[in-house]
């Protein structure tokens, strides 16, 4: 690879995949490492022409030979670019360019309830803005895979409950968010949108979790086989919900209700 040089590259230290992505340009060699900085080490430094509200929203990428930054998807396809000329071309073409910048920003403003870091916000914490756009049409994109899965997976377990569709497991989840966003709201009222990310986030890893187990219908066919393993997926799922509600500064007995919510759903099906 060849290394752009007299670049910097701004990105949030409190975000696992940030990190990630910006050592992967390291390590292919694409930037230098000294030209890899954190946000909350560099933020209150004297750095010229860098916007640092826009900077927590879109990684900044700071050409040192004249000073100028791109912000987001702009700055990610330059370094990218740099070394793969058609992705910069294909950036340039409109419909490419809008629907990347889409996607980026549906990531980076739901950063935090896709991978928290151990702190949730703070001073000089690189922490985005609140988008209630691409926040709701994160839940609802996660709510829809989330429900296809656990209607699919009940069919695993028609000998122990009944087969379930879509429809009842979409508003399964949806009742979910309703109790949960309610109680939440009642007991920490700034946190509410947050926390319904984290739990869809929650959510949408133990569909992935479940997915493994249709490629064994052909070989299994033990209802108590799938309900045990989706209990264990579960309790998966029960103490990752823990922690992100300890990194959100929530009571405890949020993830209770959480549980418990499951349980009176159960009962009524059963």
């Amino acid at each position: 690879m060849k290394t752009l040089t007299d670049h910097t590259i701004i990105y949030d230290d409190e975000c696992p995949m940030c990190n990630l992505y910006t050592k992967a340009f390291v390590k292919t060699g694409m930037l230098d490492a000294n030209d890899r900085e954190a946000f909350t080490e560099v933020v209150n430094t004297n750095i010229p022409n860098i916007n640092w509200n826009r900077a927590r929203n879109e990684i900044a990428v700071i050409n040192k030979s004249d000073n100028s930054v791109k912000y987001g998807a702009e700055g990610l396809v330059h370094v990218i670019g740099y070394n793969f000329p058609m992705f910069k071309s294909l950036f340039n073409l409109d419909f490419v360019r809008v629907l990347m910048s889409r996607l980026y920003f549906f990531i980076s403003y739901n950063r935090k309830v896709i991978a928290p870091g151990k702190i949730f916000e703070g001073d000089n914490k690189c922490t985005p803005d609140m988008s209630y756009k691409y926040r709701w049409a994160y839940i609802i994109f996660l709510w829809s895979i989330t429900s296809t899965v656990l209607a699919f997976y009940s069919r695993l377990l028609v000998s122990l409950v009944p087969e379930s569709n879509f429809v009842r497991e979409f508003l399964i989840c949806g009742g979910q968010i309703i109790f949960q966003g309610i109680i939440v709201g009642l007991v920490r009222r700034d946190r509410w949108i947050h926390y319904l990310g984290n739990v869809m986030t929650v959510s949408l890893s133990g569909a992935l979790l479940l997915s493994p187990a249709f490629l064994l219908k052909g070989f299994i066919h033990s209802g108590i086989f799938y309900m045990s393993y989706f209990m264990i997926v579960v309790a998966l799922m029960f103490f990752e919900h823990i922690r992100r509600v300890k990194i959100l500064g929530l009571p405890r007995f949020i993830s209770l209700t959480w549980v418990i919510y499951r349980f009176l759903v159960l009962l009524i099906i059963l």
